[in-house]
């Protein structure tokens, strides 16, 4: 059972999950060095407890926010142009972003900034 200061692990798995599936897009792009430093946030964020580290994750999620909107807009014009069905794409990238954003927000819970020493 937790108590009051213990932070529930389940917390953090809205971020983790946000930057694992960057990492998986970036790794589709070819572009390593977004996949190692997806990577390395992920582990970062799961073993140090610093304080400057929520912020870093929270800009580099939002960050990842826009890239999403990005491929989300570039790709609906590629199948647009082609003739062939984006609705259904758009509305999944959509879902990821949200995802992607909101796990942003997982940093202002009470237990998670304890966690970071940020209270």
């Amino acid at each position: 059972m937790d108590t009051p200061l213990q932070p529930r692990p389940w917390l953090l798995l809205a971020p983790a999950l946000a930057l694992a599936l960057l990492a998986a897009h970036f790794y589709r792009a070819a572009a390593w060095p977004l996949v190692g430093a997806s990577l390395l946030l992920l582990g970062l964020m799961l073993v140090l407890r610093r304080a400057w580290l929520p912020r870093l994750v929270q800009v580099c999620l939002l960050a990842g926010t826009l890239e999403w909107l990005w491929t989300a807009l570039l790709l609906a014009q590629q199948r647009q142009a082609l003739g062939q069905p984006w609705l259904r794409m758009l509305l999944i990238l959509g879902a990821v972003a949200l995802l992607t954003a909101a796990s942003a927000a997982v940093f202002s819970q009470q237990r998670v900034r304890r966690r970071y020493g940020l209270e």
